[in-house]
């Protein structure tokens, strides 16, 4: 009773995205900036999720340089071809990591081709979590669907202006390893603005 008294004095309440755009790829605000409008909005943590193929040089170095009080997550977005492109976020904590199959309405695939595409992507990476908004707006035949995976939101944010959208909520000690394992065991709620 003790123990499970203490696991629960030790974690808060924290809001974050795991599926952010900077100018590292395609997104039109620097990291630091990307931490800023998150930070303003109450934000505890985010992950820089630049785009695999557009990665400037030196990337994980400007990542590195972000001040910001948010627990900041380095990750990319892989670009996998499996009849036709998807897209997987790979996110790094300490010692934990976590992949998302991104962003599932955005390609125009019935549930029998999406679990197709998730079969071929566990050939290749252990997916934690489905992706089920586009560009943080809810889609409610996504938001419905039993998918063997936790259903995950973001707001896939580029600019200023999608920042916000959609983001996800969790009971979890304030350190990446925690806010990770909350994800892949499906302890956190989806919220929309």
């Amino acid at each position: 009773m003790f123990k499970k008294l203490l696991k629960l004095y030790n974690t808060m309440l924290l809001k974050g995205c795991l599926h952010t755009h900077t100018t590292c790829s395609d997104g039109t605000l620097t990291p630091q900036q990307v931490a800023l409008a998150y930070e303003e909005k109450g934000y505890d943590f985010i992950a820089f999720t630049d785009h695999d193929y557009l990665l400037k040089p030196g990337y994980d170095e400007i990542y590195n340089n972000v001040k910001s009080d948010m627990i900041l997550f380095t990750g990319i977005e892989m670009t996998v071809f499996l009849k036709g492109y998807i897209h997987v976020n790979r996110i790094f904590g300490d010692n934990q990591l976590l992949h998302i199959f991104n962003h599932l309405p955005e390609y125009d695939l019935d549930i029998e081709q999406i679990m197709e595409r998730l079969y071929d992507l566990q050939k290749m990476f252990t997916i934690d979590a489905m992706e089920i908004t586009t560009k943080g707006f809810k889609v409610k035949r996504f938001d419905e669907m039993p998918f063997p995976h936790p259903s995950i939101v973001s707001d896939d944010a580029h600019t200023v202006i999608g920042i916000g959208r959609a983001w996800i909520e969790l009971d979890a000690r304030r350190d990446k390893d925690s806010i990770l394992k909350a994800i892949k065991h499906g302890d956190f709620w989806n919220c929309y603005c």
